[in-house]
């Protein structure tokens, strides 16, 4: 059991980071081709790459396409978080969007408890709080006024709704898994937003001039495919299946702190010395979920 956990929380360690990742190379592609066009590509790249892996896993089991409607859930909350994600960073800089996506356990907590009427203990209760103070710190700037005036831009206010939309994944895993293997639930999710993905986006593809991206954009999309939807989507599910969804989506509080490090080494400076103190915050919130293990 503690190898269990162990496992669950080396996967998470590893979903923040490449998720981190995202934020800010998203932020580069995102003015380079349209968001739900992008959203598209990078499901149909990784629902080929993990179908291809689940195939190569696994013989066929009629009894996975039971209740099809499942993967078309699955799939379409995280369709949805990805394409405000990148409407958001149209707008947004990649260390405020991902702060707003550290108030995901607090949508977590509330979805778990509407799907399987889990309740959050006190101190989990005050870690989602710390948490959540150290998101606006951020998304604010430190500034009371800017709070007060509820001054947030827009692309932090429609990456709300994108990040209601990621945290309702974690706790819908356990609620709609059959018994399914990790790599085969997570093509069948992938495959079927795809699916509405294509269907939604075909004005903007037909539109896109995608043999005039550049190779550094295919690049991006390639990483936002692979490593930012393919690796993620199991790593959620791997942990998902090991610790409790709360603590599953405790993992995005070191978000803000991967995009810190991504932005410096892309060369595009520290974000400002006040927002380190609500970065800080979300790294206590972290601390404080992980601090018991059950």
């Amino acid at each position: 059991m503690l190898q269990s956990r162990f496992a669950g929380h080396a996967a998470m360690f590893l979903f923040s980071a490449l998720v981190a990742g995202s934020f800010s190379l998203g932020a580069i592609a995102a003015n380079e081709i349209d968001p739900l066009a992008l959203t598209a590509i990078r499901f149909v790249f990784a629902a080929v790459l993990v179908t291809g892996v689940a195939a190569a896993m696994h013989r066929f089991d009629p009894v996975w396409l039971a209740a099809p409607w499942r993967y078309g859930a699955l799939g379409g909350s995280m369709a949805l978080y990805f394409f405000l994600m990148f409407v958001a960073l149209k707008t947004a800089s990649p260390i405020s969007t991902s702060a707003v996506f550290t108030l995901a356990p607090l949508f977590s907590a509330l979805f778990m408890y509407l799907l399987m009427r889990q309740t959050t203990g006190g101190w989990v209760a005050i870690a989602l709080a710390v948490g959540a103070c150290g998101a606006l710190w951020v998304i604010f700037k430190g500034s009371l006024a800017a709070l007060l005036s509820l001054n947030v831009g827009y692309g932090e206010a429609i990456f709300v709704i994108g990040t209601a939309s990621h945290a309702l994944y974690a706790p819908l895993i356990p609620y709609l898994n059959r018994g399914e293997p990790t790599v085969v639930f997570t093509a069948g999710m992938l495959i079927v937003g795809a699916i509405i993905l294509l269907f939604l986006a075909a004005p903007a593809l037909l539109d896109a001039d995608l043999g005039g991206l550049s190779p550094n954009i295919w690049g991006i999309i390639i990483y936002l495919s692979v490593g930012t939807t393919a690796i993620t989507f199991f790593l959620v599910q791997f942990a998902a299946r090991r610790l409790p969804a709360t603590k599953v989506m405790a993992y995005t509080y070191i978000i803000p702190s991967w995009v810190a490090v991504w932005e410096l080494a892309q060369g595009n400076g520290a974000p400002d010395t006040i927002v380190f103190w609500g970065i800080a915050l979300t790294i206590i919130a972290l601390l404080m979920l992980l601090r018991r293990q059950n």
